[in-house]
């Protein structure tokens, strides 16, 4: 099971901040553009969803039309353009596809998109999110102005003019484990804000000076009340619901009895492999099934190797 939104295929590096001269030559022999409405993504409609990717003169037709470009990066010398857009736009667009594609949130056909595909409209949705945030200097209210084709915001105030970069907030996101009963079971909560069912696996944001461990060790406490030991880390995911990096880890409890904390979750229990095999998918779940986290999750993720390992 591969982690979503992971795979690379465009060129990042440096190339993505050189001067204007670079992209005009660039742009003469050809473009990409990844539309993005809000928080939504433009997306093909048929059997098989995928990034419809507007290429060629459609693809100049649409750069300098939108709120904010960014370029993303390069795909064989081609350069890779997100495109920001408001609804008068994204409506001419949809026309322009001829039903062949509409914006829609990611995250509802995440798992049924090419890897490829799954990474670009990630990172083309993170940096649109970091724009429509970033008009205005943190330090002074002024506004800011994008530069270094959309990689740095830098304040406009001259007594001021500090620069803006994009931001990730780092978060854990653990399995716990225990060995002390027959075969073995795995902690998992739920908020009161999600669907009927829904289990995942305990998470929370890296607070300033701890490590990625103890921040393991603090959550999963302050969540469950739980006591954990042997932490490992396991692997990352970027997260741009709406700018996270999600780093995935196991750990192994030492205490047992669970103690919720109202304030993060509505209930946590622990459940053997028996208990996941009869839990539903997200698309298969009905109103009053238990369901597991969608497979677009590193959360199902860590959750399969923890059910895979017995």
């Amino acid at each position: 099971m591969n982690l979503t939104y992971t795979t690379l295929s465009l060129r990042r590096d440096n190339m993505s901040r050189r001067p204007a001269e670079w992209l005009t030559e660039r742009l003469a022999e050809g473009v990409g553009v990844v539309p993005v409405l809000g928080s939504q993504n433009l997306i093909t409609t048929g059997d098989t969803p995928g990034a419809f990717i507007f290429e060629g003169d459609a693809a100049r037709d649409i750069l300098g039309t939108g709120v904010q470009e960014v370029l993303l990066g390069t795909d064989d010398h081609k350069p890779v353009f997100a495109v920001s857009v408001d609804e008068a736009m994204a409506a001419q667009i949809v026309a322009s596809t001829d039903g062949a594609a509409e914006f829609m949130d990611l995250r509802s056909v995440g798992p049924l998109l090419p890897p490829a595909d799954a990474h670009i409209l990630a990172h083309a949705r993170g940096m649109a999110y970091w724009h429509a945030r970033h008009g205005f200097c943190g330090v002074c209210g002024a506004a800011t102005e994008s530069r270094y084709s959309g990689h740095e915001r830098k304040c406009i105030n001259p007594d001021c003019g500090i620069s803006h970069f994009p931001r990730t907030d780092p978060a854990i996101i653990v399995l716990v484990y225990r060995t002390d009963v027959p075969g073995g079971a795995c902690l998992l909560g739920r908020h009161a804000r999600w669907p009927f069912g829904m289990y995942s696996t305990l998470a929370g944001f890296v607070e300033p000076g701890e490590t990625l461990e103890q921040a393991v060790s603090r959550e999963v406490f302050e969540e469950a009340g739980i006591e954990t030991t042997n932490v490992q880390y396991l692997a990352s995911q970027p997260w741009p619901f709406p700018s996270s990096l999600m780093l995935g880890f196991h750990a192994e409890a030492t205490s047992f009895d669970i103690s919720i904390d109202d304030e993060e979750l509505s209930d946590c229990q622990w459940f053997t492999r028996d208990d996941l095999r009869g839990m539903k998918e997200w698309l298969d779940a009905k109103e009053d099934d238990m369901r597991l986290p969608r497979k677009d999750s590193i959360s199902r993720w860590l959750i399969q190797r923890w059910f895979d390992a017995e």
